[in-house]
């Protein structure tokens, strides 16, 4: 009859809420969680998650990224390990040391990277011939 609106709604694999670090907002040290993050204000430290995190345009990371997807439409300095598919937008400047397994870049993004595409690299089958 009546809904407990109060209590969280669950997702496949943890909470629908998402972490934010809002524009004006500077947080120094490290953060774990396993939600996703939305960051428009400045991380400097490690971010780790295994959800998706967008860093908008007024957002920016200092330090290192640990997660499964990212958007990345602000700065990113540091290392950036991403499982699948890191996703850089029109204004994005990223440097430092990056792993990905996807990569996508919007012309306009800046990207000067140590770049390593993992599970992407297939190793070639070489035939062996025996001689008779």
């Amino acid at each position: 009859m009546f809904k407990d609106s109060k209590k969280p709604r669950l997702k496949q694999g943890g909470l629908s809420q998402q972490n934010t670090i809002a524009q004006g907002t500077i947080f120094e040290g490290d953060l774990k969680s396993e939600g996703d993050f939305r960051v428009e204000g400045v991380v400097k430290g490690t971010l780790i998650t295994n959800g998706k995190v967008v860093i908008g345009t007024t957002g920016s990371l200092d330090g290192s990224l640990s997660c499964k997807n990212a958007d990345i439409e602000g700065s990113m300095k540091g290392k950036l390990a991403v499982s699948d598919t890191l996703n850089l937008r029109s204004f994005a400047n990223v440097s430092g040391d990056v792993q990905t397994s996807k990569l996508a870049v919007e012309p306009g993004a800046t990207f000067n990277a140590n770049c390593q595409m993992k599970d992407s690299v297939k190793e070639l089958k070489t035939e062996s011939k025996t001689s008779i």
